[in-house]
């Protein structure tokens, strides 16, 4: 007898940080799609609104700037206030934040750290916060997106993104290590190159055709991926069928 697969997340609450559009939209789509109460935020309203207008709705957007502590623990209170609980933790706010490639020597501190300040300390401050919530329910789940950068040399040559997706994966790991008694898991998607918003395309376009050619090439399945690629993985880890799964960094990259 074959196994059918069901994942419902009806009575479950979800944050997806960075929801406005490429992977977050989807993952929150997703979520919503599956019986999850949304709560997502990011930097811009009307891309909120329309992540909103995708989940018909079903989803509560705020603008929050995961830098900032205190903005990110009252987001995370609201949503506990008004649902009850928060289940589900997708750190998925990040990206280059403008940058681009250039040798170390002419990096300014600045620039080093807002990439820290967006991809990892973002991570910490949502995890801290949505934690207490979730040992006192013993259960959750947290799911850290990371990249293909840090597994291996980044293709945008920003030095701070791929050592901060890095350190995403090892903070991954040691949370899991840290929460597993107390019912959490926590795991790692390391996506690979997605076409899915400007920062992405812009790089996408710099390539030329011969650089996009090679790109794909390089790839086993010879396609780039699509943002529900990524969800799905998203979807399993917070499901129960991972309930046994912690402290993994599952590459979703078409097989580089």
């Amino acid at each position: 007898m074959g196994l059918t697969m069901n994942i419902d997340f009806a009575g479950r609450t979800v944050i997806v940080t960075g929801g406005g559009h490429g992977l977050g939209q989807e993952m929150s789509r997703a979520f919503s799609d599956l019986g999850a109460t949304v709560w997502t935020c990011d930097l811009d309203q009307e891309e909120l609104e329309a992540t909103q207008a995708l989940c018909g709705g079903r989803c509560e957007v705020r603008v929050v700037d995961v830098r900032e502590r205190k903005a990110v623990s009252a987001f995370v209170a609201e949503a506990s206030e008004e649902t009850g609980r928060v289940d589900v933790l997708v750190n998925n706010a990040g990206g280059v934040v403008g940058q681009t490639g250039k040798p170390l020597e002419e990096i300014t501190e600045e620039e080093w750290r807002v990439i820290f300040d967006v991809n990892l300390n973002g991570a910490f401050h949502f995890s801290q916060a949505a934690i207490p919530g979730m040992k006192s329910g013993g259960w959750g789940r947290i799911i850290n997106i990371s990249s293909g950068a840090g597994l291996r040399v980044s293709l945008t040559g920003i030095q701070a993104y791929a050592s901060a997706k890095a350190g995403l994966i090892g903070f991954t790991r040691q949370l899991a290590s840290e929460l597993g008694p107390a019912g959490i898991t926590v795991n790692c998607v390391a996506p690979g190159f997605i076409r899915c918003n400007p920062t992405t395309e812009r790089q996408w376009q710099s390539y030329g055709k011969e650089g996009q050619e090679k790109l794909v090439a390089s790839i086993a399945t010879r396609r780039l991926g699509q943002p529900e690629d990524i969800a799905h993985a998203v979807l399993f880890f917070a499901s129960d069928y991972a309930s046994w799964i912690t402290g993994q960094t599952l590459s979703v990259d078409g097989g580089r």
